[in-house]
């Protein structure tokens, strides 16, 4: 991949609220621990860890007054550095608001956005409660006002392109259309390869590129830090979900080949969910002389 220059700023955000689920902030915090040692200067936005007490519904949205106060702390972290780049490790899907808002004010409009998940993230409050499912519509000006107010210039809907997605629900797929978003399916990339998604940012005529990386456009065989492989959720409690279908080779090939002729300034890696860590890390509170036992 095309090396960086100018100033990228790596921020480490272990939001869990905006999917309510805990273990999002572990996973953050693994993913930050797995990455490769940053260049730059390094922020980590502070996000309150899980406890048993509840999120509260706000306004049709679960967590949303923290949600809000955690997107304004990463803002004002990136307007601290002002760097040119930002790696975002998360955390839930909306971790890339606040980032993403901020580069294409940076760049003037002329922001590409590649968006690597299985699913749309195009919800508002009438569709569903948690903000995870939201980030991408906020990020076109649909949705919530306050998280709308997070994104000062909107991305263009020509500027942002899907990989891995498949089977929207029919609310989704009509709001794809009506904005005009498009689609790299899983079909279509074993088909063809890296190709659809460069002639795509060839044709959006931008130079710069962010890209949205939802580890769950990866598919649950064969990577298992996922939240459709936690083993201990019932059978069938996904039945109707669309699941990730790309592998890891598939991602890098196509990140890979789209850097040759992108100056890619983003990347946000979000809903890492390493279960088996997370169990391991529990029993070793529970054993004696290491853990709690005494």
């Amino acid at each position: 991949m095309s090396e960086s220059t100018g100033k990228t700023l790596r921020l480490l955000f272990p939001q869990w609220q905006g999917g309510n689920n805990p273990p999002y902030h572990f996973g953050s915090q693994l993913l930050a621990w797995l990455a490769p040692k940053a260049d730059g200067p390094v922020e980590e936005v502070p996000v309150a860890a899980p406890d048993d007490a509840p999120l509260a519904l706000e306004n049709g949205i679960v967590g949303r007054s923290a949600l809000l106060a955690q997107a304004a702390a990463a803002r004002a972290l990136i307007d601290k550095h002002r760097p040119d780049r930002l790696v975002v490790l998360g955390g839930d899907c909306l971790v890339d608001l606040a980032p993403f808002a901020y580069l294409n004010e940076r760049y003037d409009g002329e922001l590409a956005v590649l968006w690597i998940d299985a699913h749309p993230d195009l919800m508002t409050p009438a569709q569903f409660q948690h903000a995870h499912a939201m980030v991408l519509g906020n990020l076109l000006g649909n949705g919530d006002a306050d998280f709308v107010n997070a994104v000062p210039r909107p991305l263009k809907a020509q500027n942002v392109l899907y990989l891995g997605l498949h089977d929207p629900s029919e609310w989704e797929a009509a709001e794809i259309q009506r904005l005009g978003l498009g689609n790299v399916s899983p079909s279509l990339l074993a088909e063809r390869g890296s190709q659809p998604v460069i002639e795509w940012f060839k044709a959006t005529g931008a130079r710069h590129l962010a890209i949205h990386f939802d580890l769950d456009a990866l598919d649950p065989a064969f990577f298992r830090g996922l939240l459709f492989a936690n083993p201990t959720t019932p059978e069938g409690a996904f039945d109707g979900v669309a699941q990730g279908q790309l592998s890891m080779g598939q991602v890098v090939e196509v990140l890979s080949d789209l850097s040759a002729s992108a100056d890619v300034v983003g990347i946000g890696i979000a809903e890492h969910l390493p279960w088996d860590a997370l169990a391991l890390k529990t029993m070793l509170t529970r054993l004696p002389l290491i853990g709690n036992c005494r």
